[in-house]
């Protein structure tokens, strides 16, 4: 269960950049709010990797007049069937972090109303639909431990079909598709590419070179991925994971000791977005929490705390993204409507073919 997390209840370091954060907010048209009532309570349901700068959204409340009441509702799966669950009493005013694999299923369920205040009209470098706000956009693809591949002098892998081969057996670590985002996305991407039955045969023979599977991208990353002192080079994680490990190392870093690959079939776009939520308040305040999350200030901090690229086309890009998390060349991604009809039976067969 998740505990709703009251940011007025916590009293943030106002250090420099935090201060200048909270000018930008100012001076994004947010001004400050008439005809809400003070101390009014503004819902927010999130996936758990929602995560802005405390200083960033205590500004929000301030200019907003409102409290926000954030909840951390799982993946962005258990996020939309909590809210289907929950719409005869909806639970939320406002969504984030629904995407190309949720929103069609958040639309037909009839949890979500269209926005249709400036950040609906406003060009986005991605796109989503269903009248929901594309907030930020990412990759999920294949990262490389570059040292591992140096001392075994091993090419890195130059397509999926590499993985397949003797060289690489017991290298690669993926995420269960069933219990994992980047899993399924993963998933979703082999099956663009190569048509479902082309894929599923791919899978198969990755499993005859054993690889392996974990239960979420933390297990995957964190315990077996050799970067961390597991035993599999070769990951399902994220385009701007090396930046990542640049921006969080203790000790300056010239280069990334990670790398993301652009291979065929392996890269899947996953665009977030921000939605008002059927049923809820505080729509005045919901709007301005749209608006608030397409502002100069949240596009710029979304980028080294949630570590996905801004939609707003002149989004100032942050320096260790831009030179560490390069956009891959190619992505495959099925529409949202394929993702939302077919993504329960490719999960299916996925798992009679890899695990059984």
């Amino acid at each position: 269960m998740h505990r709703p997390v009251r940011i007025a209840d916590v009293e943030p370091a106002m250090d420099r950049r935090s201060l200048c954060l909270a000018a930008l907010v100012v001076g994004c048209g947010l001004a400050p709010a008439a005809g809400l009532a003070q101390g009014a309570e503004l819902r927010v349901i999130t996936h758990n990797s929602f995560s802005l700068p405390k200083p960033l959204l205590a500004q929000f409340e301030a200019q907003a007049g409102v409290r926000l009441a954030i909840v951390k509702a799982g993946d962005a799966g258990e996020m939309l069937n909590k809210l289907i669950l929950t719409r005869a009493q909806p639970i939320a005013d406002v969504v984030f972090g629904l995407d190309n694999a949720s929103i069609a299923k958040a639309a037909r369920a009839g949890v979500i109303d269209p926005y249709t205040g400036p950040a609906a009209t406003r060009a986005a470098v991605a796109e989503l639909g269903f009248g929901a706000v594309p907030v930020d956009y990412g990759y999920v693809t294949l990262n490389i431990d570059l040292a591992w591949f140096a001392r075994q002098s091993l090419a890195a892998p130059a397509s999926l079909e590499d993985l397949t081969l003797p060289d690489y057996r017991k290298l690669v670590v993926v995420q269960n598709p069933a219990t994992s985002s980047p899993g399924f996305a993963f998933l979703a991407s082999t099956i663009a590419a190569f048509g479902e039955d082309a894929a599923f045969d791919w899978w198969k023979r990755l499993r005859d070179n054993e690889v392996k599977v974990a239960k979420g991208w933390s297990e995957a990353y964190y315990t077996d991925f050799t970067r961390n002192g597991g035993t599999r080079p070769i990951v399902v994680s994220y385009a701007s994971s090396p930046a990542a490990e640049v921006f969080y190392s203790k000790t300056p870093l010239a280069d990334a000791p990670t790398r993301s690959l652009s291979l065929r079939g392996a890269v899947f776009r996953q665009v977030e977005a921000v939605a008002l939520v059927k049923g809820g308040a505080q729509r005045e305040a919901a709007g301005r929490f749209i608006e608030f999350l397409r502002s100069a200030a949240v596009q710029e901090a979304l980028q080294t705390s949630m570590w996905m690229l801004p939609v707003e086309p002149a989004a100032v890009r942050a320096d260790v993204m831009r030179r560490f998390a390069p956009e891959p060349d190619r992505f495959d991604n099925p529409t949202p409507d394929q993702l939302s009809d077919r993504g329960a039976d490719w999960v299916q067969r996925w798992t009679r073919v890899v695990l059984r």
